[in-house]
């Protein structure tokens, strides 16, 4: 009597033991398939290409998560850590740079964009032509620069080499909140055509969705132009061969990421950023093709 009852409770504990095993097996199986992707809320350029990435990825049968963090500091911290896979729209050569060489171990797996590029901008009828203009004006402006989000790599560079660069401290503040926060003052300013100078970049839409123009930057100030690349965390290429190699061959063409942002943010827009990407691939079949 005693031995068929332990019988039973042993092969009810290896059954217990088999179906733990085989959940745990299974579980490692769907994490293997899921990829986080991080982007930076306003960030127009991290929006566009993780939307294109989870469409892409998600038809190769993988589970995409795109997860918003407040900014890059935050996002690098959370890639060293394993928390999210890619950072699909990094600034590494210039504007993260700082950032990068805290964490020497993140994968670099390639730029899928070259001519990136940190700028001052004015609306198209300031007299201001050049970021050493700014200089005795400063009333004009009420002492301020509009930027964006304060642990931005373009805040970084704006207090640490523009304003010291073109001796504008003391006469100018930079302002930053957000980058929805910078196009909200941008576009009340265009509005009732008053001079404002707004920290911007390119490739963004707001270029051409604003009668904005770029100021010189004769110092060199701001960069040179850099390439926008695809950053892992550690490990990420061993865990995800194809994925890494998919990512490594991507490129686009001004054309190309131009229609891209423009269907993501302003003919769809919110909410409807995977139907724009699929219009998208409908029309740049010859991408998708180039990187499979």
């Amino acid at each position: 009597m005693r031995k068929n009852m332990w019988r039973r409770v042993g092969a009810a504990v290896a059954a217990l033991t088999l179906t733990a095993s085989l959940a745990a097996c299974g579980g490692d199986d769907e994490a293997d398939d899921t990829i986080t992707l991080g982007i930076i809320p306003g960030w127009t350029d991290g929006v566009s290409m993780a939307n294109l990435w989870k469409v892409v990825l998600e038809d190769e049968g993988y589970d995409v998560e795109i997860e918003e963090l407040g900014d890059a500091p935050l996002l690098y911290t959370s890639l060293d850590r394993g928390d999210v896979d890619v950072y699909p729209s990094a600034w590494p050569e210039v504007t993260h740079a700082s950032i990068m060489e805290k964490y020497p171990d993140l994968e670099d797996l390639g730029a899928y964009y070259d001519n990136a590029k940190l700028t001052f901008a004015v609306p198209e009828y300031s007299s201001l032509q050049s970021i050493a203009d700014l200089k005795g004006k400063g009333d004009d402006y009420d002492g301020k620069i509009i930027g964006i989000e304060p642990g931005a790599g373009l805040t970084k560079m704006t207090k640490e080499s523009v304003i010291p660069g073109y001796d504008l401290e003391g006469e100018y503040e930079l302002v930053t909140s957000s980058t929805s926060g910078m196009l909200a003052e941008l576009d009340r300013a265009v509005k009732a055509e008053k001079d404002i100078v707004v920290t911007l970049w390119r490739p963004f839409w707001a270029n051409s969705s604003f009668p904005v123009r770029d100021l010189e930057d004769p110092k060199g100030a701001l960069g040179e132009s850099e390439g926008l690349h695809e950053i892992a965390r550690e490990g990420f290429a061993d865990d995800h061969s194809e994925v890494a190699d998919m990512m490594s061959k991507a490129k686009l063409t001004d054309e190309q990421y131009g229609s891209l942002e423009d269907l993501v943010v302003n003919e769809y827009g919110e909410g409807k950023e995977e139907e724009a990407v699929k219009a998208w691939l409908e029309d740049n079949q010859d991408w998708l093709d180039s990187i499979k």
